[in-house]
């Protein structure tokens, strides 16, 4: 099979590998329909993180070819959408909803999906199958449930979106932008999206803000303030990872507000004062997005939501490293790759 490989920082290649075989009868494979670049994948191909021949990809769609003897949830022709966390769903922590941090977890990305066919572990608790097979146009929204769009809907609710709420976002990638839908469908009354990239703000707009904040750091936080009579948003989604983005957040969120932290964090170090005297609740980490996925699948076949549109550019997988580029220079929010 074609599977994408990370060998040093910028240096992404398509090599021939072996196909996945079944090896815990847990596991089960798929032929995937689509795959997809996380923004999470830049810090390794910026030298942020390191790398070396590492497979990439932790998103996927597709159709499940095979099952271990112990699969009872998924057969053999279903559509299927997993998690970037496989996990058994049955543990006490993916009970409570945090399957994200299951007792047996596997992190997807060390198996890699920018593939054409994977490996699934504990398949019966990640995969969860479409009432039927989708018309293809669904295709790049379900594979946004994978990640993207879970991401973005745990962190809406790790900042308590809702009904009179004032949501602000920091961070207008791919997860800020559905961070922004899911406030939306959450029932939020105003979101205030940070963005300076014109296509990015008109997407933001479509997914539901009603204010547009151009300015970042103190002056974004100002601006945040001129827009809620000094007080700060009830609610704000950082999804970003770093020191600016997050102070960004905790400093725009009202004494008593919530913070929904989804973006990667890398060197980032809250001061103790500031902490103690912001008076917020912090919320977040790896998004449990298995909890919300039957959901949001629903929500996607029955088209009340369309997460989809946060790719801008899709390309077969065989261009991935064409894709990586694209996503680094910022002429891309997100590429759908086609296997």
């Amino acid at each position: 099979m074609r599977q994408v490989v990370m060998h040093g920082p910028g240096n992404v290649r398509v090599e021939d590998r072996e196909d996945p075989k079944i090896v815990e009868p847990t596991d089960a494979i798929i032929r995937l329909s689509a795959t997809c670049i996380c923004g999470s994948d830049l810090w390794p191909y910026r030298g942020a993180e390191p790398v070396d021949h590492q497979v990439m990809g932790h998103e996927y769609v597709g159709v499940v070819e095979e099952v271990g003897s112990d699969v009872r949830n998924v057969k053999v022709g279903d559509f299927v959408v997993g998690s970037f966390w496989a996990s058994d769903n049955t543990c006490e922590i993916c009970q409570a909803g945090y399957q994200a941090y299951c007792v047996h977890r596997v992190l997807m990305g060390t198996i890699g999906t920018q593939s054409e066919r994977a490996r699934i572990p504990l398949a019966d608790g990640t995969l969860v199958a479409t009432p039927g097979m989708p018309d293809p146009d669904l295709i790049p929204s379900l594979m946004a449930a994978s990640d993207v769009l879970g991401t973005g809907w745990f962190a809406a609710v790790a900042a308590q979106a809702g009904p009179g709420k004032t949501v602000a976002v920091v961070g207008d990638g791919a997860v800020g932008l559905l961070g922004i839908l899911a406030a939306r469908q959450l029932g939020a009354e105003r979101i205030i999206a940070f963005s300076r990239h014109t296509d990015r703000q008109a997407l933001a707009k479509e997914f539901g803000a009603t204010d547009i904040v151009e300015e970042r750091g103190d002056d974004g936080v100002a601006r945040v303030k001129d827009l809620t009579d000094g007080l700060g948003a009830h609610s704000v989604i950082e999804a970003v990872g770093t020191q600016e983005a997050m102070m960004q957040a905790i400093h725009s969120t009202r004494p008593g507000g919530h913070v929904g932290f989804v973006g990667v964090s890398h060197d980032v170090a809250i001061p103790g004062d500031e902490l103690f005297m912001a008076g917020v609740h912090i919320h977040g980490g790896p998004a449990p997005v298995r909890q919300y996925l039957p959901e949001l699948v629903q929500l996607i076949w029955d088209r009340k939501i369309d997460p989809g549109k946060v790719f801008d550019l899709t390309l077969p997988l065989d261009r991935a490293a064409e894709g990586y580029r694209a996503m680094d220079q910022r002429t891309a929010t997100k590429v759908l790759l086609t296997v």
